[in-house]
């Protein structure tokens, strides 16, 4: 495994079909090779936390093996040692089998960003997904999505990380004015057919094919974390947190539809299915720890029943209206008892508390609390 050459390598060819000459691809096949990748990684867990690294074979997966990267963190991780590069990525990034080690790589490649995300893995401890747009070293504005998946020699040691990346570019307005009248010349110079003309496989017209397929969980996740980051880079902001929760929130939702995977994304990420609490473990794997005032809002959005895409609003309208939203708790007073108690509450959610009960205390107790509210 330890070799820098790509699968299905041929030779003084092209191999991408439909693509001929010097052209350059406008845009790659976009259907979900990163959720493919994912299901592969799970497929290989064995009951495990994390997959053995004996268990890839990068070479040998036609599917997305030519978009992907092996790295060897065995000997530290400051500069994995790339044990095995897609040939489909080696020629975008320009490199050749000298490439050893991340650092060597050239700077505005896809491989160079990696070294964005590969250190999240060590931590997480679990796949992640990630996407982002940058200037390639053709000039060029490129779209990129991929996924970073924890591979262990050991079982227990994150030491090997495999990556999967999709791209496109995003040609300038002039390139693209070409294209479009290329492409309306071709249609001219076309035989005229009785039957409807499809739109290309693979070609700039992709897009309008067919609609776009649902997302799937792994997609959704993605989503969900790639907000949940960019909230804890603004400082967990209002709108970044909320933007995460919504997202959160239809996860939850989309996750009622998938059981199967949904249960195999939390072995993946070594979070514990709990029955009683179903919101918390939703929590722990997006947002990567516990946080009390996020599954509570979660549970008490599922309860009221909102819908997806709905959740940002639903905060907006119940903000500074707690009252309506926890149910009244009468706590029993003996007779004769002091004008002041103290009682116990637990916060709901952002500007509601709920009351658990009264506190049996000294009176000096409820004195001194007395004072420091200014009663």
């Amino acid at each position: 495994m330890d070799i820098v050459r790509g699968s299905n390598e041929q030779p003084g060819g092209d191999d991408r079909e439909g693509v001929g000459g010097d052209v350059v691809a406008v845009g790659t096949d976009e259907r979900r090779m990163h959720v493919r990748a994912y299901n592969h990684w799970v497929s290989l867990l064995g009951g495990r936390p994390c997959p053995l690294i004996d268990t890839l074979d990068p070479a040998g997966i036609a599917d997305f093996g030519p978009n992907s990267v092996l790295l060897d963190c065995t000997q530290g991780h400051e500069d994995a040692t790339i044990r095995f590069l897609g040939h489909a990525l080696r020629e975008e990034s320009g490199t050749d089998s000298s490439i050893v080690r991340l650092s060597q790589v050239p700077p505005r490649s896809l491989l160079s960003r990696l070294t964005d995300h590969y250190l999240q893995i060590i931590a997480n401890r679990a796949p992640i997904g990630f996407e982002a747009e940058f200037v390639g070293h053709r000039g060029f504005p490129m779209l990129y999505r991929g996924i970073l998946m924890p591979f262990s020699s050991d079982g227990e040691t994150i030491d090997y990380l495999y990556g999967v990346i999709n791209w496109k570019e995003v040609v300038d307005a002039a390139v693209q004015s070409q294209l479009a009248t290329e492409l309306t010349e071709s249609r001219r110079a076309a035989p005229r057919r009785s039957e409807p003309a499809t739109a290309w496989a693979d070609g700039p017209s992709a897009a309008l094919a067919e609609p776009a397929p649902p997302r799937s969980l792994v997609d959704r996740l993605v989503e969900v974390r790639r907000l949940v980051e960019a909230a804890r880079g603004s400082g967990d902001s209002s709108t970044a947190t909320r933007a995460a929760l919504a997202a959160a929130y239809d996860f939850l939702l989309a996750s009622d539809g998938d059981a199967t995977g949904y249960a195999a994304m939390l072995v993946g990420a070594g979070v514990a299915p709990d029955a009683h609490a179903p919101v918390e473990s939703l929590v722990r794997l997006t947002f990567g720890s516990m946080h009390d005032g996020h599954a509570r809002l979660l549970a008490r959005a599922q309860r009221a029943g909102v819908g997806e895409g709905e959740l940002a609003e639903w905060i907006e309208r119940t903000a500074g209206r707690p009252a309506a939203a926890v149910r009244p708790v009468i706590v029993p007073i003996a007779p004769g008892d002091d004008d002041y108690v103290l009682l116990l509450a637990k916060a709901v959610d952002a500007g509601s508390v709920q009351i658990v009960g009264r506190v049996d205390s000294e009176p000096a107790s409820v004195e001194q609390a007395r004072r420091q509210l200014g009663h």
